[in-house]
């Protein structure tokens, strides 16, 4: 399947951060399998003039889904720590980049990258109809992102060479990019792409 980029098309690239990559608080396993391809991604849209937005976790101390708050998970990507910084290795365009932070309050959870944040008002304002999601993990902010940008009337690609799971439980990441793309998504890895 060939996808030709236009000017209404946006990248989000998802929580490609040091606490989700091997070693970091919270791995996501060979997650930093995700960042070559999506450094060929940026660069793809980079050359095109197309906006490419990074979500991240940006959690404070006391955040609700710790488990010492009553969440599930260990502490991760505490604001201004060197786990919540992206991973060293990806490429941040110096131009058209933005940075959406998530899950910044303390009661307030945030999987997706429209959950609280200015992203859908960024999307608009730029006119972009289409998006196309690639990062960590598959299972979570991944699913969420995509599933928000469909709810949201925005056509999600999934960008399939550009993602992992975490897989808490066997077969969550292959259950996930089902529920994507019966909800309406579209898988497609770098080759589709002109």
């Amino acid at each position: 399947m060939r996808v030709r980029l236009a000017e209404k098309d946006a990248l989000i690239v998802v929580d490609v951060q040091r606490d989700f990559m091997p070693g970091g608080a919270l791995p996501v396993p060979q997650g930093d399998s995700v960042v070559a391809p999506l450094n060929s991604y940026i660069e793809l849209f980079e050359r095109r003039g197309l906006p490419v937005f990074f979500t991240r976790d940006w959690h404070p101390e006391n955040h609700i889904s710790f488990k010492a708050y009553g969440g599930i998970w260990p502490p991760h990507c505490v604001q201004n720590t060197e786990g919540a910084e992206f991973h060293p290795d990806l490429k941040m365009p110096s131009d058209n980049r933005f940075i959406i932070s998530k899950g910044t309050s303390p009661d307030f959870d945030a999987y997706s990258g429209f959950q609280g944040t200015l992203l859908e008002d960024l999307l608009r304002e730029r006119g972009v109809k289409r998006v196309f999601v690639g990062g960590v993990a598959t299972d979570y902010c991944v699913k969420n992102t995509v599933i928000g940008a469909l709810n949201r009337d925005f056509q999600a690609f999934l960008l399939i060479d550009a993602v992992k799971g975490v897989d808490v439980s066997p077969g969550d990441s292959e259950k996930a990019i089902d529920l994507m793309l019966n909800r309406g998504a579209v898988a497609v890895d770098i080759k589709d792409l002109d």
